[in-house]
């Protein structure tokens, strides 16, 4: 009996780690250095610490790399590999939405 109530145990522990199992987002500015790219860059960091979200955050300046997003407008952000907002400042409550 002992042993079972160990297994149940162990399968809830295992259980909870997955439910609390952080995932890193993998957050990319693209823009070339203008003063809306790096506004973008310094909200993304803010909502971001404010969030409490583990991420990695990359400013791509490069214009080839830029249009292999398919992005003809900057400032953009990409989180995961996905195009989220192009050619504007979002609001930080759309940012929250984004970051989720």
């Amino acid at each position: 009996m002992q042993s079972t109530c160990w297994v149940l145990e162990f399968s809830q522990a295992i259980y909870t780690d997955y439910l609390y199992e952080v995932k890193e987002v993998k957050v990319e500015i693209l823009g070339t250095g203008c003063p809306k790219c790096m506004k973008l860059e310094a909200m993304v960091k803010n909502v971001i610490d404010n969030m409490g979200i583990d991420a990695q955050i990359t400013h791509i300046h490069d214009i080839e790399e830029i249009l292999s997003y398919d992005v003809m407008m900057t400032p953009a952000l990409v989180v995961d590999g996905v195009v989220k907002s192009s050619g504007k400042l979002p609001s930080e409550a759309d940012l929250r939405t984004y970051l989720q």
